[in-house]
């Protein structure tokens, strides 16, 4: 009671208290006690802030209404997304919206070697649209005649003036790449009559004339981007086709000028063709609503994150013939940013990113692969790489509190140049077209220090089906579904996926999902059920926390001999896990009871192996070297007992190629998955020796 007396009476010092207080200190301590008070309001102003989640991480998706084993965002309602701003519905509204909030601002950039990128403003854009699809409809397309055309070239400012004209007109843009093969591509003309052709090059020039110089063709004009000699307008002359620059065709519009013709969220913007791993391409027909939902989807899926504005800038290197870019540059053209394009040459992106300096930057698992392999290797001694290890940690330990940033002690000491490299101002990347393996992904999170989102989906429901959410930077999943469809599960009964215990095939719904493949009834039947399913293929598992891990796949599985089904990429996923492994081929089949593999060591880490143990030889040398083989079957085995795989899913004997599984070769389709056919086809003899090998 005395106490609580006692406080009762004290008084607070007054400030004539203070002001004595402070004059009986010496100079020195007052300077400590000043210096003191501004680090700690440097501390408090400065210190690293959580970024605002976009929901709760714990429940990323919820049940639909109505439809069993299916989920939708947790970012939604109940009605999916179909567009995110009001006068941006159709991809032509895109573009005018691009000029408007952009302020008539810089829009597409090149650069020669060496020089700095050189920008053409919105309007330009515009007006050389409006010129070349004015063109086009001079010479005879129209949205209800002839609307295909062609575009055949790589990433450059006229591919996306090219389609922007397209959509300007209601035309429909037919991307072609030369990965697709001289076949596929004499096809495709042929599938889409298509009458006109743009291409960049010569050379892709020639390409088209030789799919029908020898035959009756749809094919009446090719338009180049690029100047042409008098041999290749001869031989077009000579084929019944007329050779036209891109400049002519902006001539010609601007003197027969047509008034846009704006189309329709539901009409076709783009027919593309998926490579396949087997047969002929089957072209996906989509609309302006199919592209723009899935863009606006990404926009609503990274709103409190890193909302993007006209400042921000895309490096555009991934090929324009497949949907992952296309949808990145209308986000871009929907915010006003600039797409700058890299030089044509892959080798040189680095130099591009250190110029443009990008703050929008999609990546493929191959080429994140890369920058891991390189940044390892140049930790080449304990102390670095434990220091290296270290920074990680303490970086991935910020990001699981949900700070991002590029600014720590480790960013300053360890991770700078790796930041440097990319163009130091990355603030999203996003990668897909293929899994990425956790430890990269959460390894170059944290090197990074940007939002670093992975992305799951096919051409069929436009590009993306989900992505994951800023703030859960777990590894191992592809994220919840995107707001503009439903996901949902249904049993593959003979690979025991039952969709009751949250495992089976991926089924997409909504506004993204394509019209079918053109021309090919039967086989859009195959991919779209009654009730407007898309069946991807691929065997999915709902996680605790509403996101989806892809964890097989049901097209690729066959049975062996004694009736067990096997699914080789599940298999390979595990094998490519070994330090000495690039690239796994399993392969069986009904007449067998065993697998096998073709294995291809990694050219950069077996060498080294060799060496310190004493193995002589180049590393092809190598690849022929039985201890070597040895090995590597015992490290691949030991990893599929790790893995779970079961005794018949493990492979009885390996065999050593030298050489990677390429587009080039043609043993991978353009999105780099393995064409199983031709890999079974170019190594019929070493499995079948292999097979003979393990009978005696």
């Amino acid at each position: 009671m005395q106490i609580q007396e006692l406080l009762k009476q004290a008084q607070p010092p007054s400030v004539d208290d203070v002001k004595q207080y402070l004059s009986s200190l010496s100079p020195k301590t007052l300077i400590s006690m000043g210096a003191i008070a501004g680090l700690v309001s440097y501390w408090y102003a400065t210190r690293p802030k959580a970024q605002k989640l976009p929901c709760d991480l714990r429940q990323q998706s919820v049940p639909v209404k109505g439809e069993e084993f299916a989920r939708r965002s947790a970012l939604i309602g109940d009605k999916l997304l179909t567009y995110y701003f009001e006068d941006a519905k159709t991809l032509y509204e895109v573009l005018l919206r691009g000029l408007r909030v952009s302020n008539n601002g810089p829009c597409l950039g090149s650069r020669k070697p060496k020089q700095p990128y050189e920008w053409i403003s919105y309007s330009e854009v515009v007006e050389r649209a409006e010129a070349l699809g004015s063109a086009f409809i001079h010479r005879g397309h129209s949205k209800t005649q002839d609307p295909h055309i062609g575009i055949f070239a790589q990433n450059r400012p006229e591919w996306t003036i090219c389609e922007l004209a397209c959509y300007m007109y209601s035309l429909v843009s037919v991307p072609l790449y030369d990965t697709l093969g001289a076949e596929a591509i004499d096809y495709i003309i042929d599938k889409a009559t298509l009458a006109t052709v743009v291409c960049d090059v010569p050379a892709k020039a020639h390409s088209v004339l030789d799919c029908v110089s020898a035959r009756q063709h749809s094919v009446r004009t090719i338009v180049m981007m690029e100047s042409f000699d008098s041999d290749l307008a001869a031989r077009a002359q000579a084929c019944g086709i007329q050779i036209l620059t891109l400049k002519d065709m902006e001539v010609i519009g601007k003197a027969n000028r047509q008034q846009p013709v704006p189309p329709r969220p539901d009409d076709l913007a783009v027919i593309c063709f998926t490579s396949g791993t087997t047969g002929n391409p089957k072209g996906a027909m989509l609309t302006h609503e199919n592209v723009v939902c899935n863009s606006s989807s990404y926009i609503k899926m990274t709103e409190s994150c890193c909302p993007l504005n006209s400042s921000d800038i895309h490096i555009s290197y991934l090929p324009l013939a497949h949907m992952f870019e296309r949808i990145v540059q209308v986000v871009m053209l929907s915010h006003g940013g600039r797409i700058g394009y890299f030089q044509g040459d892959i080798r040189f992106l680095s130099d591009d990113l250190i110029t443009l300096k990008p703050t929008i930057f999609p990546v493929v698992p191959r080429l994140l692969n890369r920058m891991y392999d390189k940044i390892l290797g140049q930790a080449n001694t304990p102390l670095k790489r434990w220091l290296l290890d270290f920074a990680a940690r303490r970086k991935q330990a910020e990001m699981n509190r949900g700070i991002v940033r590029r600014n720590s002690i480790w960013d300053q000491l360890i991770f700078r140049k790796v930041q440097a490299s990319v163009g130091g101002s990355v603030k999203v990347m996003l990668t897909g077209a293929a899994p990425v393996s956790g430890t990269v992904l959460t390894f170059l999170r944290a090197a990074l220090g940007c939002q670093f989102l992975e992305g799951y989906g096919q051409t069929e429901c436009t590009a993306g089906c989900t992505v994951t959410l800023s703030g859960d930077w777990s590894a191992g999943h592809v994220g919840a579904p995107m707001p503009c469809n439903a996901v949902k599960l249904v049993d593959v009964a003979e690979m025991n996926y039952l969709a009751a215990n949250g495992e089976g095939e991926v089924c997409v719904k909504g506004p993204n999902v394509f019209k079918g493949y053109l021309k090919d009834p039967e086989k859009t039947a195959e991919a779209i059920d009654e009730n407007g399913w898309l069946h991807t293929g691929d065997i999915g598992k709902w996680q605790p926390n509403g996101t989806l891990k892809i964890v097989d796949r049901k097209k690729h599985i066959f049975k062996l001999a004694q009736g067990e089904y096997i699914a080789p990429e599940k298999i390979e996923n595990i094998y490519i896990r070994s330090d000495l492994v690039a690239q796994a081929f399993v392969h069986g089949d009904s007449l067998q009871a065993c697998l096998v593999a073709i294995i291809v060591p990694d050219p950069d880490t077996l060498p080294a192996w060799a060496k310190k143990r004493g193995l002589p030889g180049s590393f092809q040398e190598l690849c022929r070297n039985q201890d070597v083989k040895k090995v590597i079957l015992e490290d691949i085995v030991r990893l599929g007992k790790e893995g779970g795989l079961k005794s018949f899913e493990q492979v009885k004997d390996v065999a050593l190629h030298s050489e990677m599984f390429s587009v080039q070769n043609g043993l991978l389709t353009p999105t780099f998955k393995a064409k199983r056919a031709d890999l079974r086809n170019a190594f019929r003899q070493q499995i079948d020796e292999l097979y003979s090998d393990i009978k005696m």
